[in-house]
């Protein structure tokens, strides 16, 4: 019925776990605080309900997708709703099933990989932004690095992260449409910086075993890249 109103059969359309909605860093609304609600029940958020999809909600989705075997990219896609509203999370034997969970792990790839570019290369040209997308691409190819995007920029060496934003937090950004289209464009397989796999801001950091054990490849605004 089309009276403007957002009564039970609307709201039930709008906050249905069948929806297919995406919930993610940075949202705010009633179906936040649904999600954080369901997360609380069940163990895994420990703070008030607001509304708001910051870090906390994130790293409950994240403890939450861990636990139960899901993709885990901090993103409460329809895969994730499913199973905190129905517990039926790891049900994916049907064709179109299989095809959701693929493109709802593109979609966490994607997004992460735009929170890394905007954290490492917020100010940095476009085709640094890409530079930075292609090096995290190039570790999640090579089997020295671990194999998905966010294993490689969670990755930590000597309890160490990999890179800076992971340990001051600047990761848990809300990425600008520019980095999101430079991790795009990344994820599709642009190489402007062809096979690096380090880069670093001299301004920053001297980089020493860098530059001492690898091979300098360019330089693209303020960082160096190397192979």
């Amino acid at each position: 019925m089309l009276d403007g109103i957002a009564g039970n059969a609307t709201q039930s359309a709008l906050y249905s776990s069948s929806s297919g909605g995406v919930l993610k860093f940075g949202m705010r609304g009633q179906a936040v605080s649904r999600l954080q609600t369901a997360l609380k029940q069940q163990g895994f958020f420990y703070a008030n309900v607001t509304g708001y999809y910051g870090k906390i909600t994130e790293n409950s989705v994240i403890a939450f997708q861990k636990a139960n075997g899901l993709r885990i990219d901090g993103i409460a896609g329809p895969q994730t709703q499913n199973a905190l509203y129905n517990g039926k999370g790891s049900q994916t034997s049907t064709a179109a099933s299989r095809g959701s969970s693929s493109s709802q792990q593109t979609s966490g790839d994607i997004y992460w990989l735009a929170r890394i570019i905007h954290a490492e290369a917020g100010g940095e040209p476009y085709i640094g932004k890409v530079a930075v997308g292609n090096v995290i691409m190039n570790r999640v190819n090579s089997s020295s690095f671990p194999n998905s995007v966010y294993g490689v920029i969670f990755e930590y060496y000597k309890g160490i992260p990999q890179f800076s934003p992971v340990k001051d937090g600047t990761i848990y950004n809300t990425p600008s449409s520019e980095s999101y289209r430079a991790a795009q464009e990344a994820y599709a397989g642009s190489k402007p910086v062809g096979g690096a796999l380090y880069f670093f801001n001299p301004a920053k950091s001297s980089g020493s075993w860098i530059v001492k054990n690898r091979t300098y490849v360019t330089t693209i605004g303020n960082h160096v890249f190397y192979r």
